[in-house]
């Protein structure tokens, strides 16, 4: 047994214990970690966001805690065991890799996104866009849909396509806006957050990501703009636009 094996059994052993002696562990049920998950999956979306090693290993185990926690109460409900979810997955990977598993020949990696849809289709999928969940965030939603679609070729061919087609959305929105229809504008200011996702997904460019990024040096500059203010004995609240301009181009240029 190599390392690996030796320290994943522990930590099955180790949950197993726990549900059975610690009260806050016997408690849980798949409904009560449904929250726990999607906040430890998201603190792994911020450590990989910050490049951070680290972190992104503390998270890893945190997830793989939850796996093997979600099996375990399983196991107890007469569903499924962890022997089964790791079956489930290694079946379904060979199954979806004909071109290493079989006699499936490909040319590249959007071959491989190909079959993986088709097989997908295959195995009872009833559209492309299937699989897809409905509470991914927005901006995820729109990559992860314009990827599937991708794949049986509903694509623009090159990124200046994709910039002519945000351009004109851009056109449609200021024409909701002359209009001054509230509906209207805001479905045109969907189309154009789609439209920039769509030409950030041709940029090689994770959209969630750089929002994000610009997100946390958005907090970074306006937190440095109200300690300088501060330091000045100033109050943001009662600077004008111009002078807090001022802080804040004078932050870009130090800290860009």
């Amino acid at each position: 047994m190599n390392r690996n094996e030796s320290q994943f059994l522990r930590l099955v052993e180790i949950m197993n214990e726990l549900r059975e002696k610690c009260p806050w562990d016997k408690k849980q049920t798949i409904n009560s970690l449904r929250q726990l998950t999607i906040e430890e999956t998201y603190e792994l979306a911020d450590a990989i966001t910050d490049n951070d090693w680290k972190a992104i290993k503390e998270e890893l185990g945190d997830l793989l805690l939850h796996i093997v926690f979600y099996a375990k109460i399983a196991d107890e409900n007469d569903q499924f065991t962890l022997s089964d979810v790791i079956e489930g997955v290694c079946d379904k990977l060979v199954v979806r890799h004909p071109h290493i598993y079989g006699d499936i020949q490909v040319n590249d990696e959007e071959d491989v996104k190909q079959n993986w849809e088709k097989i997908k289709l295959k195995e009872g999928k009833k559209s492309v866009l299937s699989g897809v969940p409905q509470s991914l965030p927005a901006i995820v939603k729109a990559m992860r849909l314009q990827e599937k679609a991708k794949q049986v070729g509903f694509e623009w061919v090159t990124a200046s396509q994709v910039l002519e087609k945000d351009r004109e959305e851009e056109t449609e929105l200021q024409e909701a806006i002359r209009i001054g229809d509230p509906q209207q504008i805001e479905d045109e200011i969907g189309d154009v957050l789609f439209s920039i996702v769509n030409y950030s997904r041709f940029l090689n460019i994770d959209a969630e990501n750089a929002l994000e990024r610009t997100n946390k040096k958005f907090i970074f500059r306006f937190m440095q703009m109200e300690d300088i203010a501060k330091s000045k004995g100033l109050d943001l609240y009662n600077m004008s636009l111009n002078e807090m301009d001022q802080l804040w181009t004078q932050i870009k240029k130090q800290h860009y």
